[in-house]
């Protein structure tokens, strides 16, 4: 965390273009809303994604994530909004130039792998013959050749989800969406899949992933939306909303520091590590009255720093936010 300067900061209030320039969006959802029943699993949702960027869709389990990527493929349709794909609307016709690998994985069982793959290479629009020579050299690649006539049931774990990707990333698709990627990824697949993901954005495909690990986004994305039962709670270049809300974190080191949250003005969480404490801060909290409560307690104070909050920080602080703008 980098030391800042307390009048440089922005606030949590400044406004992050909906748009930016640059290469015509992949992507534009825009005020979508969908509704299963009495259940709102989106809500006036917009967002959108350009090529050669990573846009990471974020929000916990059940927030509409998945929903909104179906509704991208066409497998549902909105009830209000729009969306456009390619500046068209979903269809499926667009399938050739999108890959698409769901949270459920699942290769054809009873099929030879390499089978499987060319089929599926196929119905994106490649040769039989062009789909098959690709999944074998791809799939020799990985370690997996000793494996390509082996039935789907027979791969392991690993070797299905390496395979997954393969059949995702086969036709060299210009839009690519990822639902949970690394879900369930031991760290050699993980990063496997890491790599193939950014060497497609280097090409200059355009990327939705969608996790609920703010790790993988803070690592991997140039822009990202935050969603909370299916509502947009913040949405904007990565970099710009770190800047936006890095007055709210205050990372202190020193002896006897207070740990008590109650008696720090404004504080919503504290973490201690070695000797250290990280304070999250209320919108709006002054980080110098924080600095000199602590100081009141007695506490040594070694180090004072504002700092860039971590996107779980930032994540917080938003869904806490808009609550409070609800419930109002």
């Amino acid at each position: 965390m980098n030391p800042i300067t307390l009048n440089a900061t922005a606030t949590a209030e400044d406004v992050v273009p909906r748009s930016s320039p640059g290469p015509t969006p992949a992507v534009v959802v825009d005020h979508v809303s969908k509704s299963f029943g009495v259940t709102a699993a989106v809500r006036d949702l917009s967002f959108e994604v350009r090529p050669g960027e990573i846009l990471g869709f974020l929000g916990p389990n059940g927030s509409g994530k998945t929903t909104s990527m179906r509704m991208i493929l066409d497998i549902i349709r909105p009830d209000s909004g729009s969306i456009r794909v390619f500046d068209r609307a979903p269809s499926f016709e667009l399938g050739a130039r999108i890959g698409y690998l769901p949270e459920d994985r699942g290769l054809y069982r009873d099929l030879p792998v390499i089978e499987s793959l060319a089929y599926l290479g196929a119905l994106h629009g490649l040769p039989w013959d062009e789909a098959e020579q690709r999944a074998r050299t791809v799939l020799t690649d990985l370690g997996l050749g000793d494996s390509l006539e082996k039935k789907g049931s027979e791969l392991s774990r690993g070797m299905h989800q390496k395979a997954q990707v393969v059949a995702t990333l086969l036709h060299d698709p210009d839009l690519l969406i990822l639902d949970e990627p690394f879900q369930g990824l031991d760290p050699v697949n993980a990063e496997l899949l890491r790599s193939r993901v950014l060497q497609r954005r280097d090409d200059g495909a355009a990327v939705i992933l969608s996790t609920h690990r703010m790790e993988e986004a803070e690592s991997l994305c140039d822009r990202i939306p935050l969603i909370d039962h299916g509502r947009e709670v913040l949405y904007g270049p990565l970099d710009d909303i770190r800047r936006r809300y890095r007055a709210g974190t205050v990372e202190i080191e020193g002896v006897d520091l207070p740990l008590d949250r109650g008696a720090m003005p404004g504080v919503l969480s504290v973490d201690a590590q070695d000797g250290r404490v990280r304070y999250q801060l209320e919108d709006g909290a002054d980080p110098m009255r924080l600095l000199h409560a602590v100081v009141s307690s007695e506490a040594r104070v070694e180090r004072f720093e504002v700092g860039t909050p971590s996107l779980e920080e930032v994540f917080m602080r938003a869904v806490s936010r808009a609550e409070e703008g609800s419930s109002t």
